[in-house]
């Protein structure tokens, strides 16, 4: 019980925070972008890894070197949250534990120098 208050708890706040959701642009990396706070945030998967490419708010690689960030992942009625370490030059990375299938739902959640990210995306 204490893990779904838990979630909802997860989810009432990253909705008020006002995350971006547009998923209409393809990144450089074939991946879905999406612009949080002006900063575009391409989503890629390969398997059980998961990357997510920072930009700066002028389009250019952010450093990732000193950002803390994680994703949340719901599929299959489940959720998972999976913890993503820097990888330069502009990366944040990690491994869910199970291949993402179509429809899941990603949620990236990331934070530099006090500044906060949230991005959301659906796995096509």
């Amino acid at each position: 019980m204490l893990k779904y208050a838990f979630m909802t708890m997860i989810v009432a706040i990253t909705a008020s925070i006002g995350p971006a959701t547009a998923q209409t642009k393809k990144g450089a990396n074939g991946g879905p972008v999406v612009a949080s706070q002006g900063h575009p945030i391409e989503f890629v998967h390969k398997g059980q890894d998961i990357i997510f490419y920072v930009g700066d708010d002028d389009g250019s690689p952010l450093p990732t070197k000193e950002m803390k960030g994680r994703a949340t992942i719901q599929q299959g009625g489940k959720t998972a949250t999976v913890q993503l370490k820097p990888s330069p030059p502009n990366m944040m990375v990690g491994k869910a534990d199970a291949e993402l299938a179509p429809q899941a739902r990603v949620v990236f959640s990331g934070s530099l120098h006090g500044h906060s990210l949230t991005a959301r995306y659906t796995v096509e």
